[in-house]
Order: C-alpha cells, then sequence, then structure tokens
C-alpha cells in the first residue's frame, strides 16, 4: 500500500499518527509524509522561537526514524491559505506515488495552517479511497472530534515517542509535556479498544476491497 501523511508543520505527523506510521512501514507499505511549512516560527514580540533550519533538520530526523520518505513544503508557519498552491503539492505527491490510503489534519482543528491543510487535503486527495484525520494538539474546539477509527501502536509507541524527542527544540519549549499527553491518550485510546496503545482517528472514507 502507498501510504501519504500531510503534516502543516514538522512534528504534527508524528503527534497524530507517527505509530500508524510506523506500523505501516514495518508491515512493508510505502509511506510518504508532506510538511507543508518551513515551520520555524515568532512569539508575539518577534523573538525567534523556532529556527527553520533547525525544524528542518529535526523533522528529517524524525522521519529516519519513522522509515518515511519526506517532501517539504515552502509556506510560512501560520500564513498558510487553503489555495491552489497548497493544492497542487499535494496533488502532484498523490498522483506521483498513486496514494492509496491518507492521514491529516482534523478539519475541526482551531490552528490556522492546520485547518487549511486539513481543507486541501479533502480538495486535493478527493479520489484517493481511504482517508483519516488526525489530532495533533489539545486544544478545544466548537466541534466535536469523532474518533472511532483505531490503530493498535501497542508495538509502535515508543519509536512514535523516539521520533518526537528528536524536536529538542520542541521539547525544550513544551518541557516534554507532549510525551505526557500523547502517551495518556494513547493509552486511554487503547483501553476503548482493548488493546495497550492506540491512535485514534476520525474517518473521513474508507473502501474495504
Amino acid at each position: 500500500m502507498n501510504v501519504l501523511a500531510i503534516g502543516a508543520h514538522f512534528d504534527d505527523i508524528e503527534l497524530g499518527c507517527g505509530g500508524a506510521l510506523a506500523k505501516h512501514v514495518a508491515s512493508g507499505d510505502n509511506v510518504y509524509a508532506y510538511v507543508a511549512t518551513v515551520s520555524g516560527f515568532m512569539n508575539s514580540e518577534n523573538q525567534v522561537v523556532r529556527e527553520n533550519e533547525i525544524a528542518l533538520e529535526e523533522g528529517r530526523k524524525a522521519m529516519e526514524i519513522l522509515g518515511v520518505a519526506l517532501t517539504c513544503g515552502y509556506f510560512r508557519t501560520l500564513e498558510i491559505e487553503f489555495n491552489e498552491s497548497l493544492n497542487a503539492q499535494i496533488v502532484r505527491i498523490v498522483q506521483d506515488q498513486k496514494i492509496e490510503k491518507v492521514y491529516t489534519h482534523w478539519v475541526g482543528d482551531i490552528h490556522h495552517d492546520h485547518q487549511a491543510v486539513a481543507k486541501a487535503s479533502l480538495h486535493s486527495c478527493r479520489h484517493v479511497p481511504r482517508m483519516l484525520m488526525y489530532r495533533s494538539n489539545w486544544y478545544h474546539s466548537t466541534v466535536d472530534f469523532h474518533g472511532a477509527f483505531y490503530v493498535d501502536i501497542t508495538n509502535y509507541l515508543n519509536r512514535k515517542m523516539d521520533s518526537l524527542r528528536v524536536h529538542k527544540s520542541e521539547m525544550d519549549r513544551t518541557r516534554e509535556k507532549w510525551i505526557d499527553f500523547f502517551t495518556h491518550e494513547a493509552e486511554n485510546a487503547g483501553q476503548k479498544i482493548g488493546v495497550k496503545y492506540a491512535e485514534v482517528f476520525e474517518l473521513v472514507k474508507w473502501l474495504d476491497e
């Protein structure tokens, strides 16, 4: 199977579906990732929090850990829009790699970049027969995340966490709160479905062959 994971920033994919991707790779699937932005950003006082070069270096290392082929976009963080430039980059990967399954941002996410990428994924992957949406942060939204599709990542949680830890610039900033939060999320999802750890997704479409 040819699988594509789509994210707005370096770390989104790892947070949202890193375990599922590691499982795909172990099963022999061809797994690709597209990250739309350069992922560096500044705070409200125009101080650099994360440099583009560091974000790219960390992102490449994370994908190497997961065994995923990475394609990088050129959009600036917090300025990405649902437009034809973004759509065209995603469509090109879908067509070139003959993608059969997509993981992408949840369209109800309140983060501006996440929303734009989710909408672009729905549009650009409209001919892909399987699509799942993930959550990659802990923010509330005005709509509910309907997580009903589970992937057992019990044997792949450690690899997911290893891929997160190489984002050292973000780990230092968040004091590794991501690790605890997403480990608990995986444990809670696993308990609901009868396994130790799981990732849960909102199902967009699924062709059963």
